[in-house]
């Protein structure tokens, strides 16, 4: 059982970090920053449709301010999702802004809409975590998902990961009558090695969703990361494993039941044979993002020392031991990748 001993510490962003997001277009301006959202003058708590505490509020500006926020939140989404072409914003209006009180980083969700026909969608604003930022990163490069964030200073904007909480699918959808088990407990497999390869920890079920995407003849499942505030920041091996957490029993289970020892071993070699591509194809932003981990901090040298010890224990690999930072050992993890 996978088990974290106390909360993650938050992590400013270092120069080095700096230089990679700007030169990879992920730092930008923005019109209102995390800490003036705070300025908000009362909150309610939100349920869902069942009546259930979300552990979200809704919060209230005053109506001097909200005029002023709102719009400049607007603008924001404007910059995320349309390059800073205004004029998606003429029929968008705030809804909502909501606020995890419980999140490492107290992120702010935003419900923004369309009046022409009551579409909406839902993006972040949050308190910028190096850890996260690497992680969004490295998700971007290494998974299959591309990923679209942006920071400025110490706010990180992030867009919505569309999907069935992990959580919510295990309790209301396995029963489903057009479940694929075994396509489901092979993607769970995938998922458990992406993680582990890369060093994201964490994934428990509602750390992650479910994208079920009906095919003509079959569903296919793709589970997607949306917590990365514990990307190579714990020294247990397993924290790195969605399989050792609890909370995951339910597909851990359709695994023991629908793969095969060898099928496992298969889908593992498949995964680790699509990172070795992602890795070889994006050289120059992999080098330089480890180069940036290299040079920063951002885990304790207890977790550090615990990691890589264990690391070398699991690879029968001595590189691990030499290992100073997390950079490094990510490096050797993805260098075993690609040797493999």
């Amino acid at each position: 059982m996978a088990l974290i001993s106390k909360k993650k510490q938050v992590y400013p962003i270092s120069k080095g970090l700096r230089d990679y997001l700007i030169n990879h277009g992920r730092e930008v301006d923005i019109p209102i920053h995390y800490d003036e959202l705070l300025r908000y003058k009362d909150s309610i708590a939100l349920y869902d449709s069942k009546e259930q505490d979300t552990l979200w509020e809704t919060v209230f500006y005053e109506q001097s301010d909200r005029e002023e926020i709102h719009y400049n939140v607007k603008r924001i989404y404007a910059i995320l999702k349309a390059g800073g072409d205004m004029s998606v914003m003429e029929h968008l209006y705030i809804d909502r802004i909501d606020l995890c009180i419980y999140g490492n980083t107290q992120p702010f969700r935003i419900r923004i809409v369309n009046r022409i026909n009551d579409n909406f969608d839902y993006f972040y604003i949050k308190n910028a975590d190096a850890s996260r930022v690497y992680g969004l990163e490295l998700e971007h490069l290494l998974s299959p998902n591309r990923i679209s964030y942006l920071v400025h200073r110490n706010t990180l904007i992030e867009e919505h990961i569309a999907g069935i909480p992990g959580d919510k699918f295990m309790r209301l959808h396995m029963q489903d009558s057009h479940l694929n088990p075994i396509r489901l407990a092979k993607e769970f497999v995938k998922f458990n090695e992406r993680c582990f390869v890369r060093l994201l920890g964490d994934m428990h079920s509602s750390n992650f969703v479910i994208d079920v995407t009906p095919d003509f003849e079959e569903t296919n499942y793709r589970i997607r990361a949306i917590d990365f505030d514990q990307q190579s920041y714990e020294g247990k091996k397993s924290i790195y494993l969605p399989q050792y957490f609890k909370e995951n029993n339910v597909l851990i289970q359709l695994g023991m039941k629908y793969i095969t020892p060898e099928s496992m071993r298969q889908y593992q070699r498949e995964e680790r044979a699509l990172i070795a591509t992602r890795v070889k194809s994006s050289k120059q932003e992999i080098e330089a993002i480890l180069l940036a981990m290299e040079n920063d901090h951002i885990s304790p040298l207890e977790n550090i020392d615990s990691l890589r010890r264990e690391l070398a224990r699991h690879y029968k690999n001595q590189k691990f031991m030499s290992c100073q930072n997390m950079g490094q050992i990510l490096r050797v993890s993805l260098q075993q990748v690609l040797n493999y």
